[in-house]
């Protein structure tokens, strides 16, 4: 059995409002007890709409957000706990790779100086520094010329292979990858992907993979975690979620994918209305007021994250 590399327990994050026009309780609710366990070389997909608390949670994995309370255990230390002289040695071992690549890379400094940089603020003389980008620059598909080659000269998905270099310069053991392939061309995409999933067979990689396509999160996980409102709403192997979502949300968020074939059958569901705000949270189940299963027990009380058979959902009548 796999190791598990990654154990979140009780991981919630809240921001508090300021200004003029906001109250002094005002709170918003970003992240909420968030439970997870993740294997050593699996790549967990995490997926919900814009303002879900997906990039928030990978924020935090990585510790570039401080989380209001809960653990993040990594190679026998607990990250949300860390004083920063800690992190820096830590960072090596965890990457994060960002959704522009165009906002990734700066400007004014060659490929290669980019890729080399982690190396540098962690003491790699220059030579094998070189030879490190160079060969990682070789891997990730692009030719020699690219090292001394500046951002602009590069099309989208040739910065986010820039991009990809740079995090593996360390040889880390996680990759946070936050919306990757959204910023590029469709007919890009899959190329990336694919990327993706061989150098996880090179490298030992351990993902954690967000987005708001089940498609594209579909092609690289092994399993799937949904998010709706801050909360895990169902976490299932990517095949049996996709073939048979447990929950109303995951149902209609598969419905809204474009048809794979004839074969697909499966009815287009419209959610009414908008996903509540998070300084306010409605009673009950917070997918309640756009569930088209409600009944009375939906709007009163908040299902828990329950396991049934191999999957995980919180939903009083799951499907």
């Amino acid at each position: 059995m796999s190791e598990v590399i990654l154990s979140i327990r009780g991981l919630a994050k809240n921001y508090e409002l300021g200004g003029a026009f906001s109250r002094g309780s005002d709170v918003v609710h970003a992240v909420e007890d968030i439970n997870l366990e993740i294997q050593e070389g699996e790549t967990l997909g995490i997926v919900g709409e814009s303002g879900c608390g997906k990039s928030t949670l990978g924020r935090m994995i990585v510790r570039l957000e401080t989380p209001t309370r809960g653990e993040i255990l990594f190679e026998g230390h607990d990250l949300a706990k860390e004083p920063k002289k800690a992190l820096r040695a830590l960072r090596k071992r965890f990457q994060m790779i960002f959704q522009d690549p165009y906002a990734a890379l700066n400007p004014r400094r060659q490929i290669g100086q980019i890729v080399e940089e982690p190396l540098r603020v962690h003491g790699v003389a220059k030579d094998e520094r070189t030879r490190i980008a160079k060969d990682l620059l070789k891997r990730v598909g692009l030719d020699e010329g690219a090292y001394e080659k500046y951002p602009h000269e590069f099309s989208g998905g040739q910065r986010q292979r820039v991009v990809i270099a740079r995090a593996l310069a360390l040889n880390p053991r996680l990759v946070v990858a936050d919306e990757p392939v959204s910023a590029l061309d469709v007919s890009i995409q899959a190329q990336v992907l694919n990327l993706f999933k061989d150098l996880q067979k090179e490298f030992g990689l351990t993902y954690v993979f967000i987005a708001h396509d089940l498609g594209v999160v579909r092609h690289v996980s092994d399993r799937i975690a949904v998010m709706y409102l801050g909360k895990i709403v169902e976490l299932a192997n990517a095949d049996d979620l996709y073939e048979n979502p447990a929950h109303p949300y995951s149902q209609a968020l598969l419905s809204a994918n474009p048809r794979m074939g004839a074969e697909d059958k499966r009815e287009r569901i419209i959610l009414k209305g908008d996903i509540p705000n998070p300084i306010n949270r409605p009673e009950g189940c917070s997918f309640n007021p756009r569930c088209p299963k409600v009944q009375d027990i939906c709007r009163t009380t908040s299902p828990e994250l329950l396991t049934i058979g191999a999957r995980q959902v919180a939903c009083h009548f799951p499907n």
